[in-house]
């Protein structure tokens, strides 16, 4: 994989499209019940290679603004960073797409109560995180992956 100027550009783009759909959507981004929308590009790695690094800074600079502090910028972070590895080297087969929803609930679910200051039990906050990631993931992520790949074949066709 060359990583040259197309590279950051694509990855550049990938990472503020994150971040503004974040900012955007704040409200139901962060929080212990949250669907992130901007979780919906963590399949552009099964197309994109530089979707993982784009996704990974995307994410660091949401979290760095984010209401969660140093513990969000670091496993929230790496929650997202993983499943964008994960999802980039099982991009063809049928379970790439279950990387995010698997590493953000069980991650993000973990710490977020003690984060958030709420006193609810992790295995009801990693449900409510997976749920939200499944949400962008499967319903919102995978039409967008389509619709995407749909576009690149009519532009080689």
């Amino acid at each position: 994989m060359k990583i040259d100027s197309k590279y950051l550009a694509k990855s550049g783009i990938i990472a503020a499209i994150y971040v503004v759909l974040c900012f955007a959507l704040a409200p139901i981004s962060y929080g212990v019940i949250q669907v992130r929308v901007a979780e919906a590009l963590t399949l552009l790695p099964i197309i994109f290679p530089e979707a993982v690094l784009g996704l990974g800074v995307g994410v660091v600079l949401t979290n760095l603004i984010g209401p969660f502090g140093i513990i969000d910028i670091v496993f929230g972070s790496l929650a997202t960073i993983l499943a964008a590895i994960f999802t980039y080297k099982t991009r063809k087969t049928k379970i790439a797409f279950i990387w995010p929803i698997i590493f953000n609930a069980l991650i993000v679910g973990a710490y977020l109560p003690a984060v958030a200051g709420i006193d609810w039990a992790i295995p009801f906050s990693m449900l409510s995180v997976g749920v939200g990631e499944a949400i962008a993931v499967i319903v919102l992520g995978l039409p967008l992956l389509k619709l995407i790949k749909s576009r690149i074949e009519k532009q080689k066709g």
